[in-house]
């Protein structure tokens, strides 16, 4: 009970609980901005209304959530200060430098222009509007990379030296800091994610919409984009995380044996579809494996040898002095299953329904329906689902948007779980990180507001969104489908600075 309560064990709690709510804000932020913008260019390009009204539905959820995004991420910096001060001590040369740029580059890009673009719907050329949300959508990605990068660093730091006068890290080559190859493997893992966690959740409101055979022609065209990003998402999901697998595999070998709950080195290594083990005593009772798989996933090569856990902590107590460097094996193993499994699950649902909702000129003549019609779902080409069935589809498809969100959420989990002990890999202990002069009940009362704050804004959000959700596409005016052909639109609205679309 009292290693529990520990200042460091709840300032841990507390930076997970923090870190993982504002992540399942930020995929949907980076994919929702493309995603918006791929739609406004559908509009600005052909001029039809179904992409206009898809735009301002899609945007206005892309910005309740956006808005969330960066009230939970302020939270972030503060915890460095409050209660990792020896971190930001040590690490702060390097670690603050790619922050430092998220914030004035990324953040005030993105924060700019999308303003631009709420205020600007009868204050600019569609063209011009058009630019802003692009450059929103860029925004998101460069403040992920910087943020990622920063990440990247801890989990295999680079172009630094440590000044043993000063006992601190001083940063030697920012270059190397946002261009080493975790950093690059990192930020395409986590960007396919992101579009995956996008296209699923519009494939579940879409999906919600047709159910109820409701705006059909805004539904079907987010649908089918939804249904594409979701499958060429989930394909470099896959790409990527076996990039990332191998890098991981080379630099935190014992993430990689923590993951697979591999104790001893083996030549060749199974992979563990199921295991159960007792981990004092370092070894598996039950097991489910496919020999040779974990090898060729660490090195492309069936018969590698790679090393487990009891090897790596053995090395690592050589090169590191006397401890326990294993981490949470239950929480490694389990978290990587989650994350792979309910990624292939928003990736089968998702071809699944690719093929159901094929173009007209796949289907027979009696199957085809109008663009304001629902489609049939159909799965052999002479006949569509029955009824119960194609109400299961849509059901499921709902639910779909919430499986990226929980294999982003145990992604992140294992990623910074299955580097423990370290804050630093190799440089910096967690419990050499933590601030030495909070107490117990200061951290205790700051986890306890913060996440109850944090719940009142999960309430908030949801119903924001559920609101929006359920109102659909909003009707266009005629100043929507007549935007201004100069900045500044028609100077009678100068008195008016209110007077947008939204």
């Amino acid at each position: 009970m009292e290693l529990a309560l520990a200042p460091e064990t709840l300032a841990r709690w507390q930076f997970g609980i923090t870190t993982v709510y504002h992540f399942l804000f930020v995929p949907l932020t980076i994919s929702l901005a493309a995603l918006t913008a791929g739609l406004q260019t559908a509009w600005v390009r052909t001029e039809k209304e179904k992409y206009l009204r898809a735009t301002k539905f899609w945007g206005k959820l892309f910005l309740i959530n956006i808005a969330m995004g960066v009230v939970t991420g302020i939270v972030q910096e503060f915890q460095f200060g409050m209660n990792w001060s020896d971190y930001s001590r040590f690490v702060g040369d390097i670690f603050g430098a790619p922050l430092a740029f998220e914030a004035l580059i990324a953040f005030f890009f993105e924060s700019t222009f999308i303003g631009l673009w709420i205020f600007g719907w009868d204050k600019l050329p569609k063209r011009i509007h058009l630019a802003c949300i692009w450059m929103v959508s860029i925004g998101t990605v460069l403040s992920a990379y910087f943020i990622l990068a920063a990440n990247s660093w801890m989990q295999h730091p680079v172009g630094y030296k440590i000044d043993r006068a000063k006992g601190r890290a001083e940063l030697t080559d920012f270059w190397a800091v946002l261009t080493q190859n975790t950093a690059l493997s990192q930020a395409f893992h986590t960007l396919s994610a992101a579009f995956l966690t996008g296209g699923a959740f519009m494939v579940g409101v879409s999906a919600y919409h047709l159910a109820r055979k409701r705006h059909v022609r805004e539904m079907k065209t987010s649908l089918r984009l939804g249904l594409i990003t979701v499958v060429i998402a989930g394909l470099l999901t896959a790409v990527s995380g076996d990039v990332l697998g191998k890098v991981m595999f080379k630099q935190q070998p014992m993430k990689m044996a923590a993951a697979e709950a591999l104790w001893d080195g083996q030549k060749p290594a199974p992979f563990s579809i199921f295991a159960y083990g007792d981990v004092d005593k370092g070894h598996n009772s039950v097991a489910i494996e496919i020999p040779g798989l974990l090898s060729f996933l660490a090195d492309d090569n069936l018969h590698s040898y790679v090393p487990g856990i009891n090897d790596v902590n053995k090395a690592e107590q050589q090169k590191f002095g006397p401890g326990d460097y294993r981490p949470n094996i239950p929480v490694a193993f389990w978290g990587f299953r989650w994350m792979i499994g309910f990624g292939m699950a928003s990736f089968g649902i998702g071809l699944a329904g690719l093929w159901l909702t094929r173009k007209k000129f796949l289907l027979p003549q009696h199957l085809r329906v109008a663009d304001d019609e629902v489609p049939h779902l159909v799965l052999f080409r002479d006949k569509a689902l029955a009824p119960t069935l194609t109400t299961w589809y849509w059901r499921i498809a709902v639910w779909t948007l919430a499986f990226p969100l929980i294999a982003n959420s145990w992604g992140w989990i294992f990623t910074e779980m299955g580097r423990q002990p370290w804050a630093v890999y190799g440089v910096l202990q967690t419990r050499q990180a933590v601030s030495p002069g909070v107490s117990q009940g200061e951290v205790l009362t700051s986890m306890i507001v913060l996440t109850s704050l944090y719940a009142i804004l999960a309430v908030v959000e949801v119903k924001l969104l559920a609101k929006y959700v359920k109102a659909g596409p909003p009707e266009l005016t005629e100043a929507d489908l007549n935007p201004p052909t100069k900045i500044g639109g028609d100077t009678r609205d100068a008195d008016k600075p209110m007077a947008f679309s939204y």
